[in-house]
């Protein structure tokens, strides 16, 4: 992904962070649950704790503390959100035994960022539960101060029932949508200095992704002329309307790779290429490799 998609994305991700719509929620959400809410970015090796107390969690912030734990954290992290991405909202347990889900938020093709919650147990631990998680971070890297404050975090961490959970999570799948909607409104509001037209081309590029794009319609949406739209794009993007295109498309291709009982030339066709040779050399030349090489490596990553 250039650097320039990548732009698009994370500004759209910061400005729905700010946005009222997701803080009333958010502050909402906590209020009838007890859960922490997050949207993070589409990113999943950009992984923090987060800056507000009311979202973090003392056992996780504890446990971070641990070189070996944080490398634990991270790679989780990753594994939930590659998840998410390619099939939905996701739920994975970390290697301490706590709950957390993802829930992808789209504008059209694009998953602009995830709503994050969980840290939370699924049944009550016991004292056998926490002397099996001493032996994975390794006993040694803790003193005994270090110890008891952990087994106090441990123990005092929140824990629901998986029916109920169930519930919160659906929940969020339903705020997930409404916010994928306001994306595609803030799409088309200017910030910065990038023109409103062609904000609005992007929107309007992601929710068609899967159609034939030509010059004259994208230029008819931005509502300029064909030569002046591509002297803008260009401008503001980096790229040209077809490269902008494609590399968009051959990310969407990536997202729809990971599932392993889609076969290359159905992604090909679903996310917006007119034939197999096509989609195939277009990949070739943004990713390096062909679609089928990208997966078997992606497999072989996984498995290792």
């Amino acid at each position: 992904m250039t650097n320039a998609v990548k732009g698009f994305e994370a500004n759209l991700h910061e400005r729905l962070k700010r946005s009222d719509t997701f803080k009333v929620y958010q502050e909402a959400f906590r209020t009838a649950t007890g859960l922490p809410l997050r949207l993070v970015g589409a990113d999943p090796d950009n992984w923090c704790l987060d800056d507000e107390a009311v979202n973090r969690s003392p056992f996780c912030e504890h446990i971070n503390l641990c070189k070996s734990a944080c490398t634990a954290c991270v790679e989780t992290n990753r594994t939930l959100l590659t998840q998410a991405e390619a099939t939905g909202p996701s739920t994975c347990h970390c290697f301490a035994g706590l709950t957390s889900t993802a829930v992808p938020i789209r504008m059209g093709a694009t998953t602009v960022g995830f709503l994050r919650t969980g840290q939370i147990f699924s049944r009550i631990p016991g004292e056998d539960d926490f002397d099996s998680l001493l032996g994975k971070i390794g006993r040694k890297q803790l003193d005994a101060e270090s110890e008891q404050v952990l087994r106090k975090a441990y123990f005092q961490t929140r824990t629901i029932e998986p029916d109920r959970y169930a519930s919160m999570v659906t929940l969020l799948e339903s705020f997930a949508h409404q916010l994928g909607n306001h994306a595609e409104s803030l799409a088309i509001i200017e910030e910065g200095s990038e023109p409103a037209a062609i904000a609005k081309a992007r929107k309007y590029i992601h929710q068609e992704l899967d159609s034939p794009l030509p010059l004259g319609a994208v230029a008819r949406v931005a509502g300029l002329s064909e030569s002046h739209f591509c002297r803008l794009f260009k401008e503001a993007t980096g790229l040209t309307l077809t490269d902008y295109v494609n590399r968009c498309r051959v990310e969407w291709a990536k997202k729809e790779l990971l599932k392993p009982d889609q076969r290359v030339s159905e992604i090909a066709f679903h996310v917006g290429y007119q034939s197999l040779s096509q989609f195939n050399r277009c990949f070739a030349r943004i990713v390096g490799c062909s679609p089928t090489r990208w997966r078997s490596e992606q497999i072989q990553d996984a498995a290792s």
